[in-house]
């Protein structure tokens, strides 16, 4: 690994609202890559490089894996056999929302659920606590002010030191952060979906959370991998649009289809990937602190990581890039929001 303090010389480091926590403009988000079906070296090699890298920050959420719960218990892992002894450079989070457990106390936003549900990732991870715990999508069902009381819960028994939530409604998040307040607890980020083929939070949410003092992270900035060169000249047989799961196939139109490769010629002109001028792309709004990448090795993360040799845009190159960077119905998250 690297000397200490050499790896924080390159990444730029970008303030969470209001608040006194930095995060790196690039986080490692371990929703994919890094549960049980992946060999647990290449999973250390990831992090490794990441943290000699300047990314400090680590996501995570009970469910991540698959089978759910093993990306906590491999992250645990390898936080006890390579990053021991840098526990306060790191920041770590972690989620409940989704489904986790069988029975009506796995899932949503109940007081139950959700700190249950701390204790089994802190459980896992072999940590005392989180830096971040979030609230991973509304619950129409429970009550905002149980599982904003769960939060603070949460931070009062020291068992996450900042709170968050994930893809609310900006109405909701304004909600929430009057109940937390009103509790002595502050809402420290807000993470929604964004990208280029997904700008949702453009209208109202970035206003809501630049007016609180919300930080902002962002997830799927690569539209789950369809900004990037994979999908250019059609579906690749290994890709993620070709099996069952989060991204289907019908999301890949043909008008989307040519969106990207508009997008990717734009990119070239400006000597960068498809990938790494999506990155830069969702970090151009000072309001956005961070921006999550996921990794299946060392040389993507890489690669990913090249965005940061050039984040400034041109007033035209914005222009042009909004003629294609345009809604394409590629927000499956859309359902909490929208509550």
């Amino acid at each position: 690994m690297m000397q200490d303090g050499d790896r924080y010389l390159r990444m730029p480091y970008r303030r969470s609202g209001r608040s006194g926590l930095l995060l790196p403009a690039i986080s490692l988000g371990l929703w994919q890559n890094f549960g049980h079906d992946r060999p647990l070296e290449t999973q250390r090699s990831i992090v490794r490089r990441a943290f000699d890298l300047g990314i400090t920050h680590f996501d995570l959420a009970n469910n991540y894996g698959p089978p759910y719960g093993s990306a906590e218990e491999n992250f645990g892992r390898i936080l006890k056999s390579d990053l021991a002894g840098h526990r306060d450079e790191l920041v770590i989070s972690s989620k409940a929302g989704y489904d986790m457990w069988p029975g009506p106390y796995g899932i949503w936003g109940s007081r139950k659920y959700l700190l249950a549900s701390l204790d089994q990732s802190l459980r896992r991870m072999g940590l005392e606590y989180v830096d971040i715990f979030y609230s991973h999508r509304f619950d129409p069902q429970t009550p905002l002010e149980e599982t904003m009381g769960a939060l603070d819960t949460a931070v009062r028994q020291g068992k996450a030191l900042y709170v968050g939530i994930s893809s609310y409604s900006a109405q909701r998040t304004r909600e929430a952060a009057a109940i937390l307040a009103r509790m002595g607890t502050r809402l420290l980020i807000h993470q929604p979906s964004y990208s280029m083929l997904n700008r949702w939070i453009e209208p109202e949410l970035l206003d809501v959370l630049a007016q609180e003092g919300i930080g902002c992270i962002v997830f799927s900035p690569l539209a789950q991998g369809l900004l990037t060169d994979r999908y250019l000249n059609g579906i690749p047989a290994d890709s993620r649009a070709s099996q069952a799961g989060s991204f289907s196939r019908e999301m890949l139109t043909d008008e989307t289809l040519a969106k990207v490769r508009a997008l990717n010629q734009l990119a070239q002109r400006r000597g960068q990937t498809l990938a790494q001028m999506a990155l830069a792309w969702t970090l151009r709004d000072p309001r956005v602190t961070s921006t999550l990448v996921g990794a299946s090795s060392v040389a993507q993360l890489e690669q990913n990581l090249g965005a940061l040799d050039k984040l400034a845009f041109a007033p035209e190159e914005l222009s042009e890039l909004d003629r294609y960077a345009t809604e394409s119905s590629l927000n499956i998250w859309a359902a909490s929001s929208r509550n």
